[in-house]
């Protein structure tokens, strides 16, 4: 813990990585490309999982689970969505090993195993849903169906970094069926609300809601409405994605319903997901050259208190005022632990949970059972208050809301002002390659130009943004008519 983190402005990918591993929250497997989520790090994802749990349940879904395995040919139903993922697929074509007799100790592939159809491990799961709904929906009477599934899923990246971009991730996929295309719009569009909610009040990102261009969209999808989010080395994350799939998936796999009125219709579909990598958001939006921040909401650990001592006599006198502070703390639902380990010293304390995030430390030693007081630290500003034992818990209560309005706040200016309007491309080329973030653009809506900016710049459009004015312009690249700017950014 006491190594010093390299800056952030001198090698801010090093800086990432040293964070994740530093701060216990994952490490690299043996498995090429695959991590291993430590527990202090899936203590967050859970934090994660349960907030967005409760809002799905909120909005009417519920949770169920279907196979880690797609057979080939209903991956292949959908071509779109096939064809999205067919480079990043893993795929299973043997079922047993045997003992390899030119190696002894050794094992083989059995060749007479060979499964009659390959099965795909599933990068994303409609084909397997799709194909299961087939059997679920006769009649409008069985719709809408809105399901969520808490899942792994298998990309085969091959450039992989810890949370941002894994061969094996967590996350969650809505798959829903709805009987009109208003329904399932309007559920897209709700579960893209849902999740810029959680970015926001949650993890304290502000976000950009917005809808993919075409060549972004989501493979199978006819719209992509997704929220955006700018790190501080000025790259952009694309935070979360709802997708309205139209019939596509429906027709695929010939899911039929019969409406109200007698007649057979193709139903309409929508699916959306958030993954692990909202940790990497996390990490690179509220970070610092000390370690970890962490949003109070999220933290697993809210408080954390810390004894100063010598000798029995003082670390026992110590531990009463800290019990009766943890208990009380406890009692108004805060997340805190007393930390009484006496194999580490004060200072050892101090960084680690300084560089995990905690957001409030509270140090108590001998001089402050004389005064009756504490000392509080908070992480994110690093400033230290002195406050009365008896008053801690009322000022401990009233600070972590402000930490969370405060990290929110921090990272909106910072957005904000990393969001620069252009109307030439020269002046888009300068900005994209020395100021970053986002720039905000006049395109022409074709995908020659889109294409044509990402190869010159590596900058692509981020988002159409659902809000704010629609000022029509020129394109910034060609010159033709522009509806509207759109967000341009190098992105992870």
């Amino acid at each position: 813990m006491a190594d010093k983190l390299t800056s952030r402005t001198t090698d801010y990918s090093k800086w990432y990585n040293e964070i994740v591993v530093k701060a216990d929250l994952a490490e690299n497997s043996s498995v090429r490309g695959c991590m291993v989520i430590k527990p202090y790090g899936y203590a967050i994802w859970e934090k994660m999982q349960a907030q967005l749990d409760i809002m799905f349940k909120e909005t009417g879904h519920e949770n169920a689970y279907f196979p880690l395995f797609v057979p080939k040919s209903l991956f292949e139903a959908e071509e779109k969505n096939a064809e999205g993922f067919a480079k990043e697929c893993a795929v299973v074509t043997h079922y047993r090993l045997k003992n390899d007799d030119k190696n002894p100790g050794k094992l083989m592939v059995d060749p007479a195993a060979k499964l009659e159809e390959e099965l795909i491990v599933r990068p994303t799961s409609e084909a397997v849903i799709w194909n299961t709904y087939k059997t679920w929906i006769q009649s409008y009477r069985d719709l809408p169906i809105l399901i969520n599934q808490w899942a792994n899923v298998v990309r085969w990246e091959m450039r992989t970094r810890l949370f941002l971009r894994t061969a094996e991730f967590l996350w969650q996929e809505g798959h829903t069926a709805h009987a009109t295309k208003e329904e399932a719009l309007e559920e897209a569009k709700t579960m893209n609300q849902v999740y810029a909610d959680f970015v926001e009040h949650y993890m304290a990102i502000p976000v950009v809601q917005g809808v993919k261009s075409e060549s972004e969209r989501f493979a199978g999808a006819l719209e992509t409405y997704c929220i955006e989010a700018l790190m501080q080395d000025g790259k952009a994350l694309q935070a979360g994605t709802s997708h309205f799939l139209g019939q596509n998936f429906a027709k695929a796999f010939d899911v039929k319903f019969a409406t109200a009125e007698g007649k057979l219709d193709y139903v309409w579909a929508t699916s959306w997901g958030v993954s692990t990598r909202l940790i990497g958001a996390l990490i690179m939006t509220h970070s610092d050259d000390n370690g970890l921040v962490l949003p109070p909401n999220l933290a697993p650990v809210q408080a954390v208190i810390i004894p100063i001592y010598k000798g029995e006599e003082q670390q026992n006198a110590i531990a009463v005022v800290a019990e009766e502070i943890q208990t009380q703390l406890k009692k108004r639902r805060i997340r805190v632990k007393f930390d009484n380990r006496d194999k580490f010293k004060p200072g050892f304390k101090f960084n680690e949970y300084e560089f995990k995030g905690v957001p409030l430390r509270i140090a108590i030693g001998p001089k402050d059972l004389e005064n009756g007081t504490v000392e509080v630290t908070r992480r994110d500003t690093l400033s230290k208050t002195v406050i009365k034992a008896d008053q801690v818990v009322d000022y401990i209560e009233d600070t972590l809301p402000k930490i969370q309005a405060d990290l929110y706040t921090k990272a909106l200016q910072f957005r904000d002002q990393n969001i620069t309007p252009v109307d030439d491309y020269s002046a888009f080329k300068k900005v994209i390659e020395d100021k970053g973030g986002f720039v905000s653009a006049h395109w022409d809506g074709t995908a020659e130009t889109e294409e044509a900016i990402k190869k010159e710049t590596k900058a692509t459009i981020r988002c159409i943004p659902l809000h704010g004015e629609k000022e029509a312009g020129t394109c910034v690249y060609s010159g033709k008519p522009s509806a509207q700017r759109v967000l341009f950014a190098k992105a992870y």
